[in-house]
């Protein structure tokens, strides 16, 4: 029997959450690995396929995470699996600035393509989201000549130092982490549901912020995500982003776009910047990028990103051979299949369920987002004020059930939604209707 044939295709519980040899593995975990690394969700997997994740218990479970936003095309798709293993049995590593290598290649043309890069494109890989968001700022700050780079409240882009202090996060991610990268500055990000600015507004704050407190000739660029993540899953209002865009191109200032956890189908259309017609002068991805292998990337304009000198961009694992292969084959089953249109049909779903359970609860103040990435923000009934014990106690409830639901937001309070795009309509239903009794508990 093939392995993937004993995956169940529906959630099943043998056993309470964690299970025995998950608690077994946690007791380990506890005496090997540094109590710096967040538990989550303490089940050890021991398979996967599509939506289910397989514990070492047996216990099926759906997962609405994706091991946030990687597993966009669902767990040990054949087409990529098969893709890692002929490439690995061929070679593993040479280093791409040493010996080159076809995959790196193909894949910095697929990106030059599909990416939404103002002109002409070229592209690099590296290994992780922070990675290409500090070679992006390196581009920029190089290409530019200037040193500032603006940045947004809630924002996240990364752990490693320079993108600690472009993330606005305090805790976990910057306490007592300092000092942290200069001349990195922070504008007001559009957030309807707490600003109720229209986009317009929102960009002419943010705006006023830029010009007073840094100077356009003083900033190599605005850097934004344009759906944030870790942050909220905070949707700008409309406008906002091509009032962003068109004044950093009258002015001279680069617009990076940190597309990491927000691209590769998984908003509706290939790419976040797509849904207003924005494009960008660099984009950062990764997550979504090679189906669960560590890969990531920054594509810009050819000017942009031939205006580094050689050696200047790089790295020994960058672009590693069966990344590139993982990545191809993920690429190919997105065009195939769909995957920016069944994102958007899996959001239409989501909001519509959630929006009408958000009628009958006063604890949800808002249910946003954009495609297969979908946010319910929790507040205190009567008020905006933030509820994070409710999104904490939401979150376990369905985790209890089998069901992996994430949380975020700056304040803690909100439930993030990632399916994997092969999710079926009756795995999501099910997975649905976990959260809204979840929802019923800790919001009534």
């Amino acid at each position: 029997m093939k392995r993937d044939e004993a995956i169940p295709t529906r959630r099943t519980l043998l056993t309470e959450l964690p299970g025995p040899k998950s608690q077994e593995l946690l007791t380990r975990r506890t005496g090997a690995v540094a109590g710096g690394v967040s538990k989550g969700f303490p089940v050890f997997i021991d398979r996967a396929s599509g939506a289910i994740l397989v514990d070492v218990d047996g216990n099926a479970l759906l997962d609405l995470g994706s091991g946030i936003a990687v597993a966009s095309i669902g767990h040990a798709v054949p087409e990529v699996t098969a893709a890692i293993s002929e490439q690995a049995a061929s070679f593993l590593h040479t280093c791409f600035m040493v010996t080159p290598y076809e995959g790196y290649v193909a894949v910095c043309e697929a990106l030059n393509n599909l990416v939404p890069v103002t002109g002409e494109a070229r592209s690099a890989l590296f290994n992780s989201g922070a990675e290409a968001v500090e070679n992006a700022v390196k581009i920029a700050r190089s290409a530019t000549g200037k040193q500032a780079i603006a940045v947004f409240d809630h924002a996240y882009h990364g752990r490693t130092n320079l993108t600690m202090a472009l993330t606005a996060k305090s805790m976990p991610y910057k306490h007592r982490f300092g000092p942290f990268a200069p001349e990195v500055y922070r504008a007001p990000m559009s957030y309807p549901y707490r600003d109720g600015l229209s986009g317009a507004e929102a960009a002419a704050a943010a705006i006023s912020v830029l010009e007073s407190q840094i100077g356009a000739s003083n900033l190599a660029a605005v850097l934004i995500e344009p759906i944030q993540g870790e942050g909220g899953f905070i949707v700008p209002a409309p406008g906002f982003l091509p009032a962003l865009s068109a004044w950093c191109t009258a002015n001279e200032v680069l617009f990076i776009a940190d597309e990491i956890q927000s691209g590769f189908c998984r908003t509706g259309n290939w790419f976040a910047l797509e849904h207003e017609g924005v494009t960008a002068d660099l984009v950062t991805t990764a997550k979504g990028i090679a189906g669960g292998m560590p890969l990531a990337a920054v594509t810009g304009r050819v000017d942009l990103m031939n205006a580094i000198h050689e050696g200047g961009l790089g790295g020994t694992y960058g672009g590693n051979p069966v990344a590139t292969a993982a990545a191809l084959a993920t690429i190919s089953v997105m065009e195939r299949d769909d995957l920016a249109g069944r994102a958007a049909s899996l959001g239409k779903a989501m909001t519509s369920i959630l929006r009408t359970l958000s009628e009958d609860l006063p604890g949800i103040g808002d249910v946003r987002g954009r495609g297969a990435m979908i946010a319910v923000e929790l507040i205190q009934p009567g008020s905006k004020e933030p509820n994070p014990a409710a999104a904490k106690a939401a979150a376990a409830a369905c985790n209890a059930e089998g069901v992996i639901v994430l949380t975020c937001g700056t304040y803690g309070n909100v439930l993030r939604l990632l399916p994997p795009l092969a999710i079926t309509d009756d795995q999501l239903h099910d997975g649905l209707t976990v959260l809204g009794n979840a929802l019923r508990q800790t919001c009534g």
